[in-house]
């Protein structure tokens, strides 16, 4: 029989991202995409009485995921104002951490990831002298990463309000109802059980911790019950929930002692400034004596 040749390309989407230490402080997709180009040939078909034969070839070539020095790069392109050291020290090492998650083979974006990045961000920025600066670092920070900050305040808001609504019982049943946050914690139980990509990271842990503060379900029994259902295991959120307070402690201290230090600042400025006032003062009386 005749030889059937012909040739053909495409290309798809899949997922690649890894995760680090909290301590030391997307598109339109929730998940990030690295192209992968596929080229395949068939080099033959062939029939006869008794059976056939397709020969396939398929090569493939996966991007490699950019490094840390391009991604802290890409922030700094993104938001070339100066930062303040206390918090640039701590973005910096953030940008580290959440890049090595974020590239991680078995990273995939959630919702719960994102709720715990927006508050260790809001509480890391709180009193930053200018909210639209805040906002551009925010945004600056996220598409370095190569993610959707929009996608992130969004989701972040939605389980926040979701969390406002429920009480420790429905927070801990919510595999027994319907609706979108529901649907969003069933699928991230689905693939912390086995069923597909997760990564456990820090920033999930205190996305849990949100949900749990803003439900008002504190009780250590009830996040025991919330791990259990989100097949998630409790001692590492415990842990880093440990690390999570201390870098708040930390932060706390630093932006006192910030705080003094501007306040002595702008003392010192004002006695530097008596002097010449009063010089001055001096200088216009004589001169409206001499008319």
């Amino acid at each position: 029989m005749a030889t059937v040749t012909s040739s053909f390309s495409f290309s798809t989407l899949t997922q690649s991202s890894s995760p680090r230490n909290l301590s030391t402080l997307s598109s339109n997709s929730p998940t990030f995409r690295i192209r992968v180009g596929f080229s395949c040939h068939y080099v033959g078909v062939r029939a006869s009485n008794s059976a056939s034969k397709i020969v396939v070839r398929c090569s493939s070539a996966v991007a490699e995921p950019p490094t840390v020095s391009e991604t802290k790069l890409n922030f700094l392109k993104a938001y070339k104002r100066p930062i303040p050291s206390i918090y640039n020290t701590v973005l910096q090492e953030l940008i580290v951490q959440q890049h090595l998650m974020r590239y991680k083979r078995s990273y995939r974006y959630d919702a719960v990831f994102a709720l715990g990045f927006v508050t260790v961000y809001e509480q890391l920025m709180e009193g930053y002298p200018s909210d639209e600066d805040r906002d551009a670092i925010f945004q600056a920070y996220i598409q370095a990463l190569k993610e959707d900050p929009e996608q992130y305040r969004v989701d972040a808001k939605k389980l926040e309000e979701w969390a406002r609504a429920q009480n420790p019982t429905s927070l801990v049943d919510f595999s027994s109802r319907e609706g979108e946050v529901e649907g969003i914690l069933k699928d991230i139980a689905e693939r912390a059980g086995g069923k597909g990509d997760f990564s456990y990271s820090r920033f999930f842990a205190i996305g849990l911790f949100r949900l749990l503060e803003l439900a008002n379900a504190m009780e250590p029994t009830i996040l025991e019950k919330l791990c259990a259902v989100l097949n998630v295991d409790k001692r590492s959120v415990d842990r880093d929930l440990d690390v999570y307070r201390n870098l708040l402690s930390k932060l706390v201290q630093a932006k006192e002692l910030l705080k003094e230090y501007v306040d002595r600042e702008k003392k010192k400025r004002e006695e530097r400034a008596e002097p010449q006032k009063s010089n001055e003062a001096i200088t216009q009386q004589q001169q409206f004596s001499s008319l």
